[in-house]
Formats: structure tokens, C-alpha cells, sequence
């Protein structure tokens, strides 16, 4: 069975700054894209960062230049840096990951079980 666990989540004034941490575990082949979501209440899910094996990154325009998306293929682990956060960053972050079980023949799409960020005074 493959798990994406995701950690760091939590409660933080405008400003502040947290770091999302989300780590693959199980049979794994090989892991490709892996990103970051999120999902405010009564918004459709977003994508906020993403970044492919190479290390390549894209980032949602209302994050660029307060958000760094980073990961260890070592680890199977995929973070979220994020700085002077806003009140509107506010929302359920989920992590996603296009990887290859072991026991598969393609890839798949998995999801994290998802963290809450919440930034307010």
C-alpha cells in the first residue's frame, strides 16, 4: 500500500511562516511530478506549487515569490515553504504525487489526507 502523509499545518498570524512537509511511504517504483494543493471552504480545489523529478517548478501567480516548493527524492518527501503568509492563504493543503507502485505496470495519482493552514490574528 503507498501513503502520501502530509505534516506541518497549524495556526499562524499574517506575516508568519510554516513549512509543509509530505512524505511518500510503501512499494514505490519510482516517483514523477509531485505538488501541492489547497482547498478553501467553498472554493474548488487549486494547485498551488509543483515540481517534476528534475526539480522543475510552477507556482500559482497568487503564491510566486512567497511560496518555494522543494523535494528529497531520497526521502520520497515533497515540502512547502511558505512565507509572509496572508489571511486569504487560509484552506486545506493536500499533497499529490504521480508515482509508480510497485506492483504497477503505470503511474498513478495519489493524495494526502490533507493539513489545514490557517493564517489569522
Amino acid at each position: 500500500q503507498v501513503q502520501l502523509v502530509e505534516s506541518g499545518g497549524g495556526l499562524v498570524q499574517p506575516g508568519g511562516s510554516l513549512r509543509l512537509s509530505c512524505a511518500a511511504s510503501g512499494s514505490i517504483f519510482g516517483i514523477y511530478a509531485m505538488g501541492w494543493y489547497r482547498q478553501a471552504p467553498g472554493k474548488q480545489r487549486e494547485l498551488v506549487a509543483g515540481i517534476t523529478s528534475g526539480g522543475s517548478t510552477n507556482y500559482a501567480d497568487s503564491v510566486k515569490g512567497r511560496f518555494t516548493i522543494s523535494r528529497d527524492n531520497a526521502k520520497n518527501t515533497v515540502y512547502l515553504h511558505m512565507n509572509s503568509l496572508k489571511p486569504e492563504d487560509t484552506a486545506v493543503y493536500y499533497c499529490n504525487a504521480d508515482l509508480q507502485a510497485g506492483w504497477a505496470t503505470v503511474p498513478t495519482e495519489y493524495w494526502g489526507q490533507g493539513t489545514q493552514v490557517t493564517v489569522s490574528s
